[in-house]
Order: structure tokens, then C-alpha cells, then sequence
């Protein structure tokens, strides 16, 4: 009979199971089945496949993981238990994600984001248009937390800009790409940025700090490249967005006093302020600010002719817990004056749900164990389980073609060998970010390719080497782990 022993000297919630007797073959095969169901499941839905069918393979796969351990004597008890105890680490990031959502809607409504988009689109210029679109689009995407949004908006007027300019559509995508990533991979309204921490183990602000270490001289690089590039092409005509200028101001009130909202949120953010805690004063003060600055939004919303308590409070909660939109005659607008609150919050929630079941299931059998002990004989130093973290997301980028995944499953799969490695988890969910997130998009057939080449109208291979952002972050992970910059240790109990 083979055994499980568990090391009863940690908390409950940090056990580590080991199935003596488990090889690393029986360990693999809930792995490849996953990946194979997945490659598959988006071959077939494409993009759909995260509306749910991608959250059923997950369980697939965690069915898989049990028979094997049905084959290696642990019961069915066991692997539940295990599923619970993985599900109730979550519990944290499950709420951050929704406040994210209602936070994401209060400043919408509140004119908040359009303001940003407002001034931001301002700085425009000929001579700097590649840099400026880096810019232009990391504020946004910052501010909206999505890549998707931002590319689909402002990034669609960039491309008309530059093709008027006579810049270089490949270069103009790559620059709006690099920006639009940066955004998604900082934004704590970002789900990748809320997921990588969840399936590390660490929390979203220690995450986002971590992050900017590698991030940081990534994007400046990034900026240097753009204006070196922008310095060496010609250029000709005037941009001209004013189009979409009068469009945001006629549509809402436009003004710079909106800016003390994120303002005191980032001041609490440094101040280290709990994540929940900081979103729930960031959502209030954008309800605050949507019933002074936008009372005929909020009142409309609400479903009303004149701002009272009861439309001002059901205008206030559509905002924050389901979709609501700023009417707008711009189409390239409509999708930027869209959020969609908590609810919106719901599918990736969903994903953490089936991911932390499978990975439940894998660590009640002992796989994760095996695994991981099977990694760090190969990679003896911390450079090589870096470079084996990054291999694994570029891989289930290629294979899976989705994001999600390339976060979802290295994460589950490495957790436990950065924590024996003694490593604090934000180096795992750090190298997830730099590694899973911004990749995805070079990849002409991942979800994330697929989608932005369409929206921008410029085939992958042909914006993929001007992504400087997106494929330069996994180097510049590996190059701070090969010199053992800023590699946090985990603290001892």
C-alpha cells in the first residue's frame, strides 16, 4: 500500500503532502491531460473558452488527478479536504477582485477614467507619436486594468493617427501593445494582476511593488527604444484628436479636481494600507465624486429624471455591482465607457475556483510534492528554477493559447518548489506576470493574439518585434534572478 506523510509541523494551511511511493510519470499525467484538454478546448471555443468551458476542463483535470490518486490509496476525503483548504487561501483575492470590479465602476461613472483618457490623449505629437502612444495607452490601461479595453478604444484611434502620420502600423501596435501591457500587468484592476498573486500565495500590493523591480527598468527601456525609433522615421500631417476630445467632454464633465481620487488611493496604497481596505475608500470616494461631478449619469443610471436619494443610490450600486456604460454617439468610445462592476469579476473568480480545485486535488495525491522535488534536482540553482518558471509559461502560452493558463498552472505547479527553494512567493508571481501575462500577445494563435491583431487590423508577426515590452520582460526576470538582484528570501517562522 503506498502511504501519504504529512509534515505535521506547519499551520494546516501549509502542509505539504508526500506520496512516497507516487513517481514523477503518475505526477505528469493529470498535467499533460490538462494541457491536451486545453489546447483543445481553445482550438475549438477560441476566445469563448473563457466563458466557462476552460473552467470545466480545469475539473477535468482535477478528475484525472483523482483517479490517479484513487490508484495510490487516497481517498476521495482527503483530496476534498485538501480542495478546501486551497479554495479558503483564495478567499482574500476572491474579495479584492470584486471590490476591483466595483471600484472599476464608481470611477467610470464618476468621469474618473474618461478624464485620464482626456488629458492623456492631449499629449500628442509628431515628433514623439511612438513614445507618446506607450504613454498614452499605460495610463489607461493602468487606470482601466485591461489591455483589451485599451487597445480596442484609444489604440484603434493610435493606428488611424499613425496611418495618417505615415508611421509605420507594425511600430504603432508594438508601442500601443507595450503600454497596454504595462498597464494590465500593474493595474490592481487588472485579473491577471489579482490572479498571479492568488495562485502564488502572496497578496496584490506586496505583488504589485515586487513587480515594479523588474517592471520598472523594462518599461523605461521600452520608451528609450520608441524614441530612438521615433527619432529615425519621417513623419507627416498633424494628429488630430479632438474628434474624440469633444466626444469625452460632451459626454461627461471633465475635470482635474477628479484626479484627488486616485491620488489618495495611491497614497494609501503606499502607505501599505490592506488591499481591501484601500479599494473600499477608493470605491467610495468615486461614488462621492460620480454625485458631484456627474449627477446626470449617476440619475440615469439610476433609472430616473432628477437625482433623489433613491436614484442616486440604485445609480451608485448598478455602478458597483453590475454593467453600466456612459452613453456616447463616439463608437470608438462605447467600449471605454463600459464597466461592468463586480459581476464582471465573476469569470475570473470562476477560473480561481476550478484552478484552486485541480491544484487541490494534484497536492492531496502528492504530485505538486513530486513535482517540485523532481525540479529542483534538475535546477540546482535559483536561476534554473526561474528559467524552468518562465519556460513553463511561454509553453502553455504556445500550447494552451491562453493567459489565464500560462498563469493559472505554472503557479500551482511551482509554488511549492519556490518555497522549498526558500524564495518568498511574489518571485513566483512576479516571474508568472513577466513571463505568462505579456507574452500571450505575441503568440498568433493564443486568445490574446488572435484578438489584438484583429482589433488593431496588424498581423501578429508583424507588430511582434516591435512589442519591446512584451518580449523583453522575460529577460529581464531571468537577467535580475542570473545576478540575484532583489530575490527576496521567505521569511522564517
Amino acid at each position: 500500500m503506498k502511504s501519504q506523510d504529512i509534515k505535521p509541523s506547519l499551520p494546516k494551511d501549509d502542509l505539504i503532502i508526500v506520496n512516497k511511493e507516487l513517481n514523477i510519470w503518475e505526477a505528469l499525467i493529470p498535467v499533460f491531460a490538462l494541457i491536451g484538454m486545453l489546447a483543445y478546448n481553445v482550438y475549438t471555443f477560441g476566445s469563448d473558452a473563457l466563458s466557462g468551458s476552460n473552467q470545466f476542463v480545469l475539473l477535468m483535470g482535477g478528475a484525472v488527478a483523482a483517479i490517479v490518486g484513487f490508484f495510490n490509496k487516497v481517498t476521495f476525503d482527503q483530496m476534498m479536504e485538501e480542495v478546501a483548504v486551497n479554495i479558503k487561501s483564495t478567499a482574500s483575492a476572491i474579495l479584492i477582485l470584486l471590490m476591483v470590479g466595483a471600484l472599476a465602476g464608481t470611477w467610470l461613472i464618476s468621469g474618473i477614467i474618461p478624464t485620464m483618457i482626456y488629458y492623456g490623449l492631449q499629449v500628442l505629437n509628431p515628433t514623439i507619436f511612438l513614445p507618446a502612444s506607450v504613454i498614452i495607452c499605460a495610463i489607461i490601461s493602468v487606470a482601466t486594468g485591461s489591455s483589451w479595453t485599451t487597445t480596442a478604444t484609444v489604440g484603434i484611434a493610435l493606428i488611424g493617427i499613425a496611418d495618417a502620420l505615415g508611421v509605420p502600423l507594425g511600430m504603432t501596435a508594438g508601442a500601443i501593445l507595450s503600454g497596454a501591457y504595462f498597464g494590465d500587468k500593474i493595474s490592481p484592476m487588472s485579473d491577471t494582476t489579482n490572479l498571479a498573486p492568488a495562485m502564488a500565495g502572496t497578496d496584490l500590493f506586496t505583488h504589485i511593488r515586487y513587480m515594479l523591480i523588474t517592471t520598472t527598468p523594462t518599461i523605461i527601456i521600452t520608451l528609450i527604444a520608441f524614441i530612438i525609433i521615433g527619432l529615425n522615421i519621417d513623419t507627416k500631417g498633424v494628429t488630430d484628436t479632438h474628434v474624440m476630445l469633444e466626444a469625452i467632454n460632451s459626454a461627461i464633465t471633465i475635470s482635474p479636481w477628479l484626479f484627488v481620487v486616485p491620488a489618495l488611493v495611491i497614497v494609501l496604497i503606499i502607505k501599505k494600507t490592506p488591499p481591501l481596505i484601500a479599494l473600499l475608500i477608493g470605491t467610495l470616494l468615486g461614488a462621492l465624486a460620480a454625485l458631484i461631478f456627474q449627477p446626470s449619469i449617476v440619475t440615469a443610471i439610476g433609472g430616473g429624471t432628477e437625482l433623489t436619494f433613491s436614484t442616486g443610490y440604485k445609480g451608485i450600486m448598478n455602478a458597483i455591482t453590475v454593467q453600466t456604460s456612459i452613453p456616447t454617439d463616439n463608437a470608438a468610445l462605447k467600449g471605454l465607457f463600459t464597466a461592468g462592476g463586480m459581476a464582471k469579476m465573476l469569470g475570473t473568480i470562476w477560473l480561481i475556483l476550478c484552478a484552486m480545485t485541480f491544484g487541490g486535488i494534484m497536492d492531496a495525491i502528492g504530485a505538486l510534492t513530486t513535482i517540485s522535488k523532481a525540479l529542483l534536482k534538475m535546477f540546482h540553482t535559483t536561476f534554473g528554477l526561474f528559467a524552468s518558471t518562465v519556460a513553463s509559461c511561454l509553453a502553455i502560452n504556445i500550447t494552451a493559447s491562453d493567459q489565464y493558463l500560462a498563469i493559472v498552472v505554472p503557479g500551482k505547479m511551482y509554488a511549492k518548489a519556490f518555497k522549498d527553494k526558500g524564495l518568498a512567493p511574489e518571485n513566483l508571481s512576479r516571474t508568472l506576470e513577466d513571463s505568462g501575462t505579456v507574452t500571450s500577445v505575441l503568440v498568433p494563435w493564443n486568445t490574446c493574439g488572435a484578438y489584438q491583431s484583429s482589433v488593431l487590423g496588424v498581423d501578429t508577426l508583424q507588430y511582434a518585434g516591435y512589442a519591446i515590452f512584451n518580449w523583453l520582460s522575460p529577460f529581464t526576470t531571468l537577467f535580475f534572478a542570473a545576478l540575484n538582484i532583489k530575490i527576496k528570501q521567505l521569511a522564517k517562522k
